[in-house]
């Protein structure tokens, strides 16, 4: 009989339940169950989309590799081709030797390329080695008070 008397609940269209005539703490009261269950949902979101992030990540590493591959057999076919063109006008071991030396001219050119920009970093302040100036300066200053 008592169930008869209460009024049936309210639902919104998406179907939650209508909040409208809760007093301000039962809403007060199901906030951290509210937050808990956010956190959750977020946290889950996070993961699925992680999870998306890596897949397409791999496959696309995957996809590189095979690039790479296709780039490392096309560049002996290149330096072929260019000791061939020139073999029409000089003597092959010459074309040969003129690849080889301008092969050996751009690794060396990014080799130092390379260098240079590693002793950069070494150059740049570590945010560590930051933080420990902060604290010594702190440290200082506290001191002199």
């Amino acid at each position: 009989m008592l169930s008869r008397l209460r009024a049936p609940e309210m639902t919104t269209p998406r179907g939650f339940r209508d909040r409208a005539d809760d007093s301000l703490f039962t809403l007060l009261g199901e906030v951290p169950e509210l937050v808990r269950n956010l956190v959750v949902a977020e946290v889950d979101s996070a993961k699925t989309w992680v999870k998306s992030a890596g897949k397409q990540a791999g496959l696309g590493g995957v996809w590189f590799i095979v690039a790479l591959f296709f780039l490392f057999w096309a560049i002996p076919a290149l330096g072929a081709f260019a000791i061939i063109g020139l073999a029409s006008w000089m003597p092959a071991w010459l074309s040969a030797l003129i690849v080889l030396v301008v092969l050996i001219a751009v690794a060396v050119v990014a080799a130092i390329l390379g260098i240079l920009r590693f002793k950069k970093i070494g150059k740049s302040e570590n945010p560590v080695q930051s933080i420990a100036v902060d604290a010594r300066i702190v440290k200082d200053v506290a001191d002199e008070y």
